[in-house]
């Protein structure tokens, strides 16, 4: 009796021994990695396409620069200055000696755009636009003397004198006197000085040269850099 009482009550279910491998939430972590796998390898295939794109607009870029005019390098020498190219940067050097004790050192920078005065009325275009070159020349004679520096527009086909001052060959500290304004100067000073520089190859046909240069050097710059980039995104990791 006491047995048939106990019968009911005495089977004892055997306690789970799944293994890790077998517990009920391996298929919602299986599941779980496969989306996440999914998901990286769509990114992947996004990201690769789109630095494709990339790279593939560089190159057509580059391809039209070149079908348009070829790469080249700026020739060494103008006249009496040697020409220095300086590959990577936004200027060049021209240098050169004049008489016994002078030297004379030229920097050109890019391209600027000058925008003639806004008219009522009138809408600017790119015809209206005007590209110069800002210059920097400096004249040394000796270390015991300062350097006679000008600052110059150099328009296509003139140069255009904007200010004239002496500083120390180690540069210039505080704000020293620069002088007055070149349009300011009496007009047979100002013509006296244009001479100046006209007698030391500094001419309308160097601002014509000039103008050349600073374009060849744009294109090379601009298809070393589009060079840089693609060749930057191409990299692997």
């Amino acid at each position: 009796m006491v047995l048939r009482l106990l019968r009911p009550f005495g089977r004892i279910r055997p306690i789970s021994t799944l293994s890790p491998s077998q517990s009920i939430y391996r298929p919602i972590i299986t599941n779980l990695i496969q989306q996440s796998s999914s998901r990286n390898y769509v990114s992947e295939m996004r990201k690769s396409a789109f630095e494709d794109r990339i790279r593939r607009l560089i190159r057509n870029d580059i391809q039209y620069e070149l079908d348009k005019s070829p790469l080249t390098q700026l020739v060494p020498k103008f006249k009496s200055f040697d020409v220095d190219e300086r590959t990577g940067e936004q200027w060049i050097r021209l240098n050169k000696k004049f008489g016994d004790n002078e030297e004379i050192k030229v920097e050109v920078t890019m391209f600027r755009v000058n925008s003639p005065p806004a008219k009522d009325g009138v809408v600017t275009t790119d015809n209206d636009l005007e590209l110069y070159i800002s210059m920097v020349i400096d004249i040394f004679k000796d270390e015991e003397n300062g350097i006679l520096e000008f600052v110059c527009n150099v328009w296509p086909d003139s140069v255009e004198i904007e200010k004239v001052f002496m500083r120390d060959q180690d540069g210039m500290s505080g704000k020293p006197y620069l002088g007055p304004p070149f349009d300011d100067l009496d007009d047979e000073l100002q013509t006296s000085l244009y001479d100046f520089l006209e007698s030391r190859g500094i001419n309308d046909e160097l601002a014509l040269f000039l103008h050349k240069c600073m374009q060849h050097k744009s294109k090379n710059e601009y298809i070393r850099w589009m060079g840089s980039v693609e060749s930057f995104v191409a990299r692997k990791k």
